[in-house]
C-alpha cells in the first residue's frame, strides 16, 4: 500500500470514529430521550392505554429494553445462585425479570400527567464506565419530589441501565434479597416458574 493510500485509509477510519463518537449518547441523554419518547407515546395514546394496559406494556417494552442490560441485571439479582448455572437458564430468568419490570413500570406510567413531573439532573459525583448514576427527581401529586436514579455501565453497545434506585432503594438489591430467599426455599426452577407466571410477590416499598 502506498503512503497516500495508507494515509487515506487512516483518515477514513478517523472520520468514521469521529462520526460514531458524535452519535454516541451519554447516560443523561439516554434517560432524557427515553423519557421523552415514553411520554410522547402515552400522551398520544392515553385513552387506549387506560382501557388496555397490556397494549401499553407491549408498546413500551422495546423502548425500555433497548436501554437496559437485562442479562447483567439478571446476573446481579441472581448473585451466587448464578454461579455455574447454564447460560440459557440465566437468560430465561433475565427475560422473566424484565417482564416484571415492564409490568410495574407500565402500571405507574399512566399516573403521570405531564413530562414536567420528571426533572433530569446533570451528572455529579464520581462516575465511571463501570458505574454512572443519572439522578432524576419526580414530582408527586402532593408536590413532594422523590429521587429516582438510573445506574448505567458502558457496554460495547453504549450506555446501558442495570439498576434503578427509587428513594434510596435499589431494585437489584431488593430483588436479589427476596428472590434469593425464594430460591433457597423452593429452588430455582420453581421460583423461575412463579416469576414467569407473575405469581412471585416482590415488595419494593421502602
Amino acid at each position: 500500500m502506498t503512503r497516500f493510500k495508507t494515509l487515506l485509509a487512516v483518515s477514513i477510519l478517523l472520520l468514521s470514529a469521529a462520526a460514531l463518537a458524535q452519535k454516541e449518547r451519554g447516560a443523561v441523554e439516554v434517560v432524557r430521550e427515553t423519557t421523552n419518547e415514553l411520554f410522547t407515546l402515552v400522551d398520544n395514546n392515553r385513552q387506549k392505554y387506560e382501557n388496555d394496559v397490556q397494549a401499553l406494556r407491549d408498546d413500551i417494552r422495546p423502548i425500555l429494553l433497548d436501554e437496559v442490560d437485562t442479562l447483567y441485571s439478571g446476573r446481579l439479582v441472581l448473585g451466587r445462585s448464578a454461579r455455574g448455572m447454564d447460560s440459557g437458564k440465566v437468560e430465561e430468568f433475565a427475560d422473566a425479570l424484565s417482564d416484571l419490570l415492564i409490568r410495574r413500570y407500565a402500571d405507574g406510567l399512566l399516573d403521570f400527567r405531564t413530562r414536567d413531573q420528571v426533572d433530569i439532573l446533570p451528572l455529579s459525583g464520581e462516575n465511571t464506565e463501570r458505574m454512572t448514576r443519572v439522578k432524576t427527581r419526580v414530582t408527586l401529586d402532593n408536590g413532594e419530589q422523590a429521587p429516582v436514579d438510573y445506574v448505567f455501565r458502558k457496554t460495547d453497545d453504549g450506555w446501558k441501565i442495570f439498576d434503578v434506585i427509587v428513594e434510596g432503594i435499589s431494585y437489584v438489591t431488593t430483588f436479589r434479597n427476596q428472590i434469593g430467599e425464594a430460591i433457597r426455599q423452593e429452588g430455582f426452577d420453581t421460583t423461575l416458574d412463579k416469576l414467569q407466571r407473575g405469581e412471585l410477590q416482590i415488595e419494593t416499598d421502602g
